[in-house]
């Protein structure tokens, strides 16, 4: 008897994990699905119909890839910014990235490659503290005054960020830069589906950048 009902304790258990995971999953693919369907006519990969904003965002990433090989991520998030800018639908750039040590230091790479690409020094501005989509979104607003700019990215990318700075009320569109190919990218989509979770739920508990700072004005 006590066999029996121990066979049936696991048999239980085993339904409700499968069940549990199986919710799981399909609250991911909804998350995932809202947020793409709630910012795709605010998300553009065509530079002449893009509508043109005087600031964009470059969200940050590694330059190179932990075995030192380029990113590719962020090339092409390079190449966007440098698109806008010669089509005339951005004329001040925010490159918002990582900077957590002296040996790590997103914004002052995508300056330097954007300097390089031909767009002057005295037009983009760095922030440091942009340790998180959620972090650069805010920030933008809360210390260098905008409400309203293009946000530069892969389309996973700023579908998010797009997503984030809607539920602030923020005027934000996302230019797309090239993606990279399905076989290296696989991980990074796959964390995406997770980050638009955790977005979510930073949303709910009204989640704060980790750090402040002074002003910074935009002529």
């Amino acid at each position: 008897m006590g066999l029996k009902q121990n066979k049936g304790g696991k048999r239980k258990a085993m339904y409700v994990l499968i069940i549990f995971i199986t919710i799981t999953i399909v609250m991911v693919f909804v998350i995932d699905k809202i947020v793409s369907l709630k910012t795709k006519d605010y998300i553009f990969d065509d530079v002449d119909k893009i509508p043109a904003n005087r600031v964009g965002v470059v969200l940050g990433t590694s330059k190179k890839l932990k075995n030192g090989n380029n990113n590719y991520y962020f090339i092409y998030r390079i190449q966007a910014a440098k698109k806008l800018y010669d089509a005339g639908k951005v004329s001040f750039f925010i490159v918002s990235g990582d900077n957590s040590s002296k040996e790590y230091n997103e914004p002052q790479d995508m300056k330097d490659d954007l300097v390089l690409a031909g767009i002057p020094q005295d037009s983009i501005y760095l922030d440091y503290a942009g340790f998180r989509t959620l972090d650069s979104v805010i920030r933008t607003k809360d210390i260098f005054g905008q409400n309203t700019f293009t946000l530069i990215s892969q389309k996973f990318h700023n579908e998010r960020a797009v997503f984030l700075a809607q539920q602030y009320e923020l005027n934000a569109i996302g230019y797309n830069a090239k993606d990279v190919n399905a076989y290296y990218g696989f991980k990074t989509m796959a964390r995406e589906k997770l980050a638009r979770v955790k977005l979510l739920l930073d949303l709910l508990v009204n989640k704060k950048p980790k750090y402040g700072g002074e002003k910074i004005e935009l002529p």
